[in-house]
């Protein structure tokens, strides 16, 4: 399961710019992706503004990661040489192509990827829609849950091979053989 934010306009939001950094211009960002190594290696990447609802391309001079403050993105952008500079950009979401996303192995989804898929139960019935996908635990033991609006309100489905039988996300499909008693234990 890898976490990045939802895709705007073909792009999905890698990182987002939490304050300057240094007085050079650089800035600190929270890492939203699984592979933040890959950050240290783009040379351009789009800056959104949720506000606005715009996107600017810009170049990346420089991107290392802290280990500081539970782990950080430092970005260096062009353009950006001072602190009232890095200001500006306090806020901004660094974005990548959708197309340049980390392919991931057989059984491995994107949070993005699964949201709004449609789940079904193995005999055709439709259980409802994934709106969100939460994690228990910690680690590498996180435990994906579906979030999935159904006619009878809110249901949690463990993302688990022995309940979720096929994830077709190209498809937007999601076939489940639900446990006995999970909708008496989801308040169903």
């Amino acid at each position: 399961m890898a976490a990045e934010q939802s895709p705007k306009a073909g792009r999905v939001t890698v990182a987002r710019i939490l304050r300057p950094h240094g007085v050079r211009g650089e800035v600190a960002a929270e890492i939203l992706t699984d592979f933040p190594e890959r950050l240290t290696r783009l040379k351009v990447a789009e800056l959104w503004r949720a506000t606005s609802g715009t996107a600017k391309p810009v170049a990346i001079r420089k991107c290392w990661l802290s280990h500081s403050r539970g782990g950080q993105a430092i970005f260096h952008f062009e353009n950006s040489a001072s602190v009232s500079d890095a200001k500006k950009l306090v806020g901004l979401e660094v974005q990548i192509p959708l197309a340049e996303r980390v392919a991931l192995p057989a059984g491995s989804y994107y949070v993005t990827d699964l949201i709004s898929c449609e789940v079904f139960e193995k005999n055709g019935a439709t259980v409802g829609r994934v709106r969100d996908v939460q994690f228990t635990g910690q680690g590498a033991a996180r435990n994906p849950i579906l979030v999935v609006d159904s006619a009878r309100g809110e249901l949690l489905i463990p993302l688990a091979q022995e309940i979720c039988d096929l994830v077709d996300v190209k498809a937007r499909r999601i076939e489940v053989v639900l446990p006995e008693g999970l909708h008496d234990l989801n308040g169903d």
